[in-house]
């Protein structure tokens, strides 16, 4: 459910993902050095009727709400699905959840990449479509084991993964700066509590059916989007520099050896702490793979800093702030896999409710997600950016003790209401908050890449804090041979992410203590002068 408010997040930044310039075809306002000039760029979707830009934003936004549907869909009906395949524990279907959203963490820096050499609106429709084929997989699954549907999930992640950064891009170049720009963001950011609730309701839906269903309907769903996408995006040509590359300068461009060891560093590590919640750490190929994971992530970090003419993560230009900026993002999101992943197995398989009862109880999100949003992009003219991201820490700690807490027999209105509502506050103000931190904190060529890194971030995280929870819970459900074991279980998880929550809250206090330092050497200095 992450969010995006408006192009404040990014006040210093060029309003372009990443740094390659796009022009519309044809457009003749391009000097002898390749870059449009300034006075005469054209803002495709301003060229565009009300109606076609409505159709246009609604498009493009649909990467945020198909991503988040992804994940919707199967939180409700893991049980349906594990059960099907002959899952017991919830350690072991978390991979139904852990796979998808690790794809996405893994290959958003990848296919932003991609979008500025080959075309933003090109590689949106590509990964729409990819989407729809590994949906349609997904749901066939169910033929062969779940093995199979692991995969199909990593797959599907790949779409979103390749969507996400392009349609952000696609808004950043469509619009000049001003309140339809604003707006266009913070529809996209407000996309994602609708899909989310819009899966948890279709899953469940199409579950008392047969769970197939839902991927499939999703499938048929992404292909027709997928060419609908490609009329109602405006055609957006690679820049000149891009087309004139030799292929070698394309291949240093993509720098692939950074490419090669990052990926292999994160699935490495994601596997091990994930598989490990299935077969346990005493498998020497769990803990092979996660030693292998740090080598290459020692290899892409000395190549991004040393080697790379052009790195996906510029670590070179990393300071303080940045490291602030990726504990509290990590921390909060991890939170809110664990949040949404066991609350929601707590609330089915011990309290008893049905899939689209959970799709109920969780529509406080959208209401909540949307005023988060907006406050969130008011406040951050307004306030240090250090302040929201304390906020948003403190809502995701008070949110997860909530679930951590809550009796399994108690009135929904008290302990699960409230924890949809405040998490949510975390969710919708930790991602502006970051994107801003960034922006300030790294050079202004490197400013393009700051909503993508945040995006990685956040859906990594995600990933691996299912990984962490899961290996509690494994260590201390005996088995889950009955309820209470299984409920003991879920306890531990929840109780990982108030641990996780309480360690971002440490981070952002610290952070915030350390700016107002600043502030105060800054002004002495001034008086000084």
């Amino acid at each position: 459910m992450s969010d995006l408010s408006s192009k404040e997040a990014f006040p210093n930044a060029d309003t372009r993902t990443n740094s390659t310039p796009e022009h519309p075809a044809g457009r003749p306002d391009v000097e002898s050095n390749d870059v449009p000039k300034k006075d005469e760029h054209v803002y495709l979707a301003e060229t565009l009727s009300t109606p076609r830009q409505i159709l246009f934003i609604a498009t493009v936004c649909m990467a945020m709400y198909t991503n988040q549907i992804g994940l919707g869909n199967t939180v409700g009906i893991v049980g349906v699905i594990g059960e099907s395949f002959g899952l017991t524990t919830a350690g072991e279907m978390s991979w139904l959840l852990a796979g998808y959203s690790l794809s996405i963490g893994t290959f958003i820096l990848i296919a932003g990449r991609l979008g500025d050499q080959f075309g933003h609106k090109r590689m949106f429709v590509i990964g729409m479509g990819w989407y729809a084929l590994w949906s349609l997989i997904a749901g066939f699954a169910v033929y062969s084991t779940y093995i199979l549907f692991i995969f199909a999930r990593v797959f599907q992640g790949m779409g979103p993964a390749t969507t996400l950064p392009n349609a952000l891009a696609i808004l950043a170049s469509a619009y000049s700066p001003g309140p339809r720009k604003n707006m266009a963001f913070a529809w996209f950011g407000g996309a994602a509590p609708f899909g989310a609730i819009s899966g948890l309701a279709f899953g469940g839906l199409f579950a008392l059916a047969w769970w197939p269903w839902t991927f499939w309907s999703q499938g048929i769903a992404l292909a027709a989007l997928t060419a609908f996408s490609a009329w109602a995006i405006p055609n957006q040509h690679v820049s000149d520099k891009a087309t004139h590359k030799t292929r070698g300068e394309r291949i240093k461009f993509m720098d692939i050896p950074g490419c090669i060891t990052g990926v292999a560093s994160l699935v490495l590590i994601n596997f091990a702490w994930n598989q490990a919640v299935v077969v346990g750490w005493e498998q020497p190929y769990v803990y092979v793979c996660l030693i292998l994971g740090a080598l290459f992530a020692a290899a892409f970090f000395l190549i991004e800093v040393y080697w790379a003419e052009n790195p996906i993560i510029p670590f070179a230009s990393f300071n303080v702030d940045i490291a602030f900026v990726f504990g509290c993002t990590a921390t909060g999101w991890a939170t809110f896999g664990i949040w949404v992943f066991y609350f929601s197995q707590l609330v089915l398989n011990i309290r008893g409710i049905s899939p689209l009862l959970l799709a109920a109880w969780y529509a406080p999100v959208i209401p909540s997600g949307l005023l988060s949003a907006l406050a969130v992009g008011k406040l951050l003219g307004k306030i240090s950016a250090s302040w929201i991201m304390l906020i948003g820490q403190v809502a995701y700690l008070v949110g997860s003790i909530l679930a951590a807490t809550m009796p399994v027999d108690s009135n929904y209105w008290t302990y699960f209401f409230f924890s949809v509502i405040i998490i949510c506050v975390g969710m919708d103000s930790s991602f502006p908050a970051a994107a801003i931190i960034f922006s300030d904190a790294v050079p202004p060529k490197y400013q393009g890449i700051g909503a993508s890194v945040v995006l990685t971030i956040v859906n990594y995280s995600i990933s691996l804090g299912l990984g962490f929870a899961g290996t509690v819970e494994r260590e201390i459900n005996h088995g889950a041979h009955n309820k209470a074991d299984e409920l003991l279980g879920y306890r531990g998880a929840l109780w990982m992410s108030v641990g996780l929550s309480g360690l971002g809250f440490v981070f952002s206090l610290i952070f915030l203590a350390k700016e107002k330092l600043r502030g105060r050497k800054g002004a002495v200095t001034e008086e000084k002068m």
